[in-house]
């Protein structure tokens, strides 16, 4: 969720900032959609539908794919350690607080394994699979994709094992992003970052990402990205209570 590239600003990949705060946009988009079912202004099973199922998998898939992506831009010279624990540490205790919250304000479905946890997890082992011909990671993230699918097991069912995704329940969570299948589009993301790098195709990105302020918003956004997850929802919940609130509607 936030940038991995370690390049300096004049470096940046302008296009993968505003990838990442059109993902962000997304995101927001179906937690609002989320807040209003909460607080009963839609159906209960409204984001459960298959159209926002969907939308919500493909939000958590960009935001992995990108993992991947700017993981080899990063590391494909060896591996910049100093800034990869300075960021890794960020997402982590983002993770941490964003359990510490939701386990004091819904502990029956607090957030255990989520997608920044999902995401630290994944830079971390990503890091395993950056001198693998892309065309084997390409294969690997369909075998991880594959096996949530053909290899969940009981032996996995304890709550030690949730984070896998390979145990045979399926946790009450709010937010739940397990390694399997969500490994996967990391993968496919860094596959493509190394086939785009090695035939010379990485440069066409390196431009600057379309114009207007829109584009300069989004980008910002991209930047940005693990700051505005952190007060989105907060803010977006505490606004949609006083109106309702305001307006009789609570």
């Amino acid at each position: 969720m936030i940038d991995t590239t370690a390049a300096p600003p004049s470096n940046r990949i302008l296009l993968l900032d505003w990838a990442r705060g059109v993902a962000f946009v997304a995101m927001a988009i179906f937690h609002f959609a989320f807040d209003l079912q909460m607080f009963g202004v839609v159906a209960p099973d409204f984001t459960l539908q298959p159209e926002w199922k969907y939308f919500a998998r493909s939000i958590a898939s960009s935001f992995l794919f990108l993992v991947g992506f700017s993981a080899f831009l990063a590391h494909r010279n060896g591996i910049r350690w100093h800034g990869w624990w300075f960021r890794f540490a960020k997402i982590a205790g983002a993770a941490l607080l964003v359990t510490i919250g939701t386990w004091i304000f819904i502990p029956n479905e607090f957030i255990f394994f989520g997608i920044l946890h999902s995401i630290a997890a994944a830079s971390l082992l990503v890091l395993m699979f950056l001198r693998i011909p892309w065309w084997m990671n390409i294969v690997l993230a369909i075998a991880v994709y594959g096996l949530r699918a053909w290899g969940r097991t009981d032996l996995l069912d304890a709550p030690l094992w949730w984070w896998t995704g390979l145990s045979q329940i399926s946790p009450q969570s709010v937010d739940y992003v397990p390694l399997f299948p969500w490994f996967a589009p990391v993968l496919l993301g860094l596959a493509v970052s190394q086939f785009a790098v090695k035939f010379g195709w990485i440069e066409m990105l390196a431009v600057p990402a379309l114009a207007g302020k829109t584009a300069s918003a989004l980008r910002f956004v991209g930047r940005h990205s693990l700051v505005f997850y952190l007060l989105h929802q907060p803010v977006m919940i505490a606004i949609l209570y006083s109106v309702l609130f305001l307006s009789g509607y609570i």
